[in-house]
């Protein structure tokens, strides 16, 4: 039986603002959105793990931004802000499935300024979340889903996990977890009724 349904952030709660968040900073940060593609993803492991600080990264990536006058405090947190745009139906869905008496989580690879900005949004509407930066782990790594269910306090074969990248889903199935790859809502309302999940 079903107990736990966990939902990614990015792509699935949420469009996912990666293209938006690297287009804003390169602006800011006088580059071609491509070349700081190239660059970021060099560091984005680190990033996301919370073992390199944003301050880390620019110095990094662009060093003549420690001279920038005025510094924004978090161009992360800003062009994330910029980028944020919810699924409300999502938000509506994952109530529904809390007032009917499932635990609710989240899970998210997700970095330090995103996390700050998650948090300022007050969502009441998980039991547990997961943030990679936390917890010094990330998807698909098995020990971040093993915290999850921990936290949870579920087996893995009494929860579903919900995310729009396949191989993250395949880190879940590896622990156990049921997984379903999200393409949009009303596909996901199919799959969680086939696995016996109460929606309406």
């Amino acid at each position: 039986m079903i107990r736990a349904i966990v939902f990614d952030w990015g792509g699935v709660l949420i469009e996912n603002p990666a293209n938006g968040l690297l287009r804003y900073c390169a602006k800011q940060l006088q580059m071609t959105e491509h070349s700081l593609s190239n660059i970021y993803r060099k560091y984005a492991e680190s990033f996301q793990k919370g073992l390199l600080s944003e301050e880390a990264l620019w110095d990094t990536i662009s060093p003549s931004w420690k001279n920038h006058i005025p510094r924004i405090p978090s161009l992360w947190e800003k062009a994330f802000k910029k980028n944020y745009k919810e699924h409300k139906e999502m938000f509506t869905l994952v109530s529904q499935l809390k007032q009917n008496n499932y635990l609710t989580g989240f899970l998210s690879n997700t970095e330090p300024p995103a996390m700050r900005f998650f948090k300022k949004q007050h969502y009441d509407m998980f039991d547990v979340i997961v943030f990679s930066c936390a917890e010094r782990t990330r998807k698909p790594e098995k020990e971040i889903y093993e915290i999850l269910l921990t936290k949870l306090r579920v087996q893995p074969q009494e929860t579903v996990f919900v995310d729009d990248r396949s191989e993250f889903i395949r880190g879940a199935e590896n622990v156990g977890i049921h997984g379903i790859v999200f393409q949009d809502i009303d596909q996901l309302r199919h799959n969680l009724t086939a696995l016996s999940v109460k929606i309406e």
